[in-house]
Order: C-alpha cells, then structure tokens, then sequence
C-alpha cells in the first residue's frame, strides 16, 4: 500500500492522513526504514463504525494492514491517529515510550512456554527438511545463534513459508492451557502513570501469537499498541537489528533515542538498545545466572524492579510482585 493511498478511519468515516510518515526516514538520529515493511497495531475501546465493531481484539492496525493478517480476521479494524492530544492538548507522541518484550519478559520461563515452542520449532526443522532429530536439534540452535529468530534462518536458507511455520510452531502453542491472568502484573503495569510515559509491545513474535499472549495474561488493554516481526513480508525484520528498533520508534511514534525505555529477557536485544541509545533493562531471571557483566543500563530479575530502575514512570513506590 503505497503512503498516499493510506486512510485511517474516525467516527466511521474515512479521512485522509497526510501527515503519515511511511517506509521513510525517523528525523532526530533513527534509522531508516525505507526496507522496512511493518504494521502497527494500536488499542481501541470502542469502534465508532457499526460494521467495524464486530472485531473483539483491542489492538488494532494503525498504519497498514498486513495481506497475512487478513486471513486472520473477517473484518476490517478501526483505524486511529498514532498523534493523539491529552486534556491539557500535549501531544503523545511528545512522552517517553516503554517498550516491553512478550515471551519470557511478561510471564515467566518458569511456565516452560520456550521448552513447548522449542520442541515445536525442532519437530518444524525435522520435519520440513528431513532431518534426523539431532540434527534437527543442531541446526535449530545454529539459526537462533546466528539470527536471533530460527525462522529467520529457515526462511533464507530453506525458503520456507513463515506463516507456514507459524501456524504450526506459535499458533500450535498449547497457550490457554499455559497462560492464565495475572493479577500482580496487571497491577504493575497499572501503576506506571500515563501522564509520563506511553506503553508499547515490541516482540519478535508474528501478531498473532502477541495478541493471543496479552490477552491470556489479561493486560491487553493496557498497551497502545504493538510492534511485531511480520512474517507475511520477507525479508524478515526483528530484534536485535537496527532497522527493527527504528520500526518500533516509528510505530510508536517517538522520535528520539533518548525516549526510548526497555524491558526484554535477550541479552544481545538489550545490548542493541543500549548500543543506539535506548535505555534497557535486562531481565536475567535468579535461575538464569546472567551474563558476566550488564550488558544494558540496567539488569533486573522481576519486572516489579522497574520501579527501581524507571522511578520516574510510577505513580507509587511499593513493590508488587507480578
């Protein structure tokens, strides 16, 4: 979709949106982003238009929509502005942003979510090139290393279909039977104070997986929206690359590195951030050992530390434990 043909929808009506940057440079030292092909999702209470309303997920497209993600879902979303004016007519995008990572950030490896996809993900390999399970195991662990995503490594190498493999790693995870709401969480996260600071999602997950994951958490109100590796768009753009932080500073809407607040479990995630000028934290949970030495700003083993580490975002200081 070219940025011209853009059109986002108010009240049910369409509107033109000429302000939109798309598929072009983020000012004040970001990356470019002209390979990037990405779509934003953002959260809505409420739908205006009456045959828009159908859709139940609060997190919505923004910016484009993804040709794969329209075999997930029979209706059109609605569309908001990224730009948003509070009360006292601040912008949004003028307030620091809080990007959290999903998988093993927001729950716990203790739920044994990655030992799941991690059988999944091998069977995939097995299966797809007719590899013996050692070796399954092996190459796996090779794409992850050198990729940071194993799907990465099958897709340019294999030329295998990502949402193929999505449907039957991601998609297949038993996560209803895994995941419940978490009370503790949602309290954190409902503490940190919306006049200073905005939430985002930024995972290397596809859309579908993140959404089903927040949802099952009972937190997915909470979030404007969400920054994934789409993979209905090859190549692939995900953490730690460059180009996958500019996208999530796009998406969200901030412009300066110095805006930009993190929470992830991946050491070489993190050490990007730190690298371009975010501001990291590393969850190394107490049963992980962590690396040597910090390799972000900051390295903490629960999410309640963030009120350590980001004081200023709280309304409260007392901890509680997610």
């Amino acid at each position: 979709m070219r940025p011209s043909a853009l059109r986002f929808y108010f009240s049910g009506r369409i509107a033109s949106t000429p302000n939109l940057v798309v598929n072009n440079t983020v000012t004040k030292g970001a990356f470019p982003l002209a390979h990037c092909s990405y779509y934003t999702y953002s959260l809505r209470n409420s739908c205006n238009s009456r045959s828009l309303r159908s859709h139940d997920s609060r997190l919505f497209p923004l910016t484009s929509i993804s040709p794969s993600f329209l075999s997930h879902s029979t209706s059109l979303p609605c569309f908001s502005s990224t730009t948003k004016m509070t009360a006292n007519n601040v912008s949004e995008a003028s307030k620091p942003v809080l990007f959290f990572d999903i998988d093993n950030c927001l729950y716990s490896k203790s739920t044994r979510v990655h030992d799941h996809m991690a059988r999944l993900i091998t069977e995939y390999f097995a299966n797809h090139l007719d590899l013996e399970w050692s070796e399954a195991v092996r190459l796996h662990q090779e794409y992850y290393t050198n990729y940071g995503l194993a799907i990465e490594g099958l897709v340019k190498h294999h030329q295998i279909d990502p949402l193929d493999y999505n449907a039957k790693v991601d998609d297949a995870l038993p996560l209803e039977d895994i995941i419940t709401p978490n009370p503790g969480l949602r309290a954190l996260l409902e503490d940190i104070d919306r006049n200073k600071v905005r939430l985002w999602l930024f995972t290397n997950a596809y859309v579908t997986h993140g959404r089903r994951v927040v949802k099952l958490l009972g937190i997915d109100d909470l979030f404007e929206g969400l920054t994934y590796c789409d993979y209905g768009s090859v190549p692939l753009v995900c953490k730690p690359k460059e180009a996958s932080f500019a996208k999530a500073m796009n998406e969200a809407g901030v412009e300066k590195m110095s805006d930009c607040y993190f929470v992830d479990d991946s050491e070489i995630n993190c050490k990007k951030a730190k690298e371009i000028g975010w501001t990291a934290a590393h969850l190394v949970e107490d049963s992980d050992g962590g690396p040597a030495s910090p390799v972000s700003q900051f390295q903490i083993t629960h999410l309640s530390q963030l009120r350590d580490v980001y004081p200023q975002f709280f309304k409260s200081k007392n901890a509680s434990s997610p």
